[in-house]
């Protein structure tokens, strides 16, 4: 099982760091990610594997917003089925 994690808004020094340290700290393993900054906006795009995650996936997606909050930065997280389902045509 694997989660979609999205990322946008002000670009800031340890964004990925600070989402990085979520992951491990709730035993989901970062298998890939993309980030890039257009300006000063900054874009990311993770996918993590959530098999072994030690808290329900709403309980991960808080700890990720909350690690995040008043940074003016917007976070998305949610399985990759949702994401996938919700991305077809």
């Amino acid at each position: 099982m694997r989660a979609v994690i999205t990322v946008v808004g002000h670009d800031a020094v340890g964004i990925l760091a600070k989402v990085s340290g979520v992951c491990a700290e709730k035993n989901a393993n970062v298998v890939d990610v993309t980030q890039t900054v257009l300006g000063d906006i900054f874009s990311m795009v993770m996918l993590a594997d959530i098999d072994k995650l030690n808290v329900s996936i709403e309980d991960f997606r808080q700890a990720v917003a909350d690690k995040l909050a008043g940074q003016g930065l917007v976070s998305h997280v949610m399985h990759e089925d949702i994401f996938n389902a919700m991305h077809r045509i």
